[in-house]
């Protein structure tokens, strides 16, 4: 066997599985765990700016999101970007921001586990201070933990569930912050 043919056999070979990488890579990507960046303050000082979390698409064939889960889903008031927020309420849910606090189903929602106890949650354009609303069937009331810096359902309303590209669960960028992400309430 000659140099020339030696070559080509280490060049296939090399393509060979150069391709089958990218298609495992694909796979991964399209269809089970998709990376994301943090843009803004709106999920500080759980999410700072500039992070990556990792965040399963795959869950959602499988549950839906629920109450504390922190999701990655397309921007109503601009759909050709992602945010990250918290959900705080799921279809059939009534919301209302109060006095600073936000109450879930007529009871004030105890966010210690991801809030500091400062922090005082606004009503928006969406829900006034003192109204209540109830979450439709199919959608999300979802909220920053910045509350002071999250543009959120509190000012532009529901997430459709169409609109959910998946679970966050994992921080993995920068190397410093490396955490999984936990559901409060479970």
């Amino acid at each position: 066997m000659g140099i020339l043919s030696k070559i080509w056999l280490v060049f296939i070979d090399s393509l060979q599985t150069l391709l089958l990488a990218a298609s495992v890579f694909l796979v991964i990507y399209v269809f089970l765990f998709r990376p994301f960046q943090v843009n803004g303050l709106s999920m500080y000082p759980n999410f700072d700016d500039r992070e990556y979390v990792l965040t399963n698409l795959i869950i959602l064939h499988f549950q839906k999101p629920k109450l504390g889960d922190v999701i990655v889903f397309k921007a109503p008031p601009e759909p050709d970007k992602d945010y990250i927020k918290r959900v705080i309420g799921v279809g059939g849910d009534r919301i209302m921001v109060k006095n600073g606090n936000v109450y879930l189903n007529d009871k004030q929602l105890d966010e210690s586990a991801y809030l500091n106890p400062q922090i005082k949650s606004l009503a928006g354009q969406f829900i006034g201070e003192g109204e209540e609303k109830t979450v439709p069937q199919g959608y999300y009331f979802v909220m920053g933990d910045n509350r002071g810096e999250s543009s959120d359902s509190r000012e532009w309303g529901f997430v459709p569930d169409s609109f959910v590209i998946g679970e966050s669960m994992f921080v993995y960028w920068p190397p410093k912050d490396i955490k999984t992400i936990h559901n409060p309430y479970n």
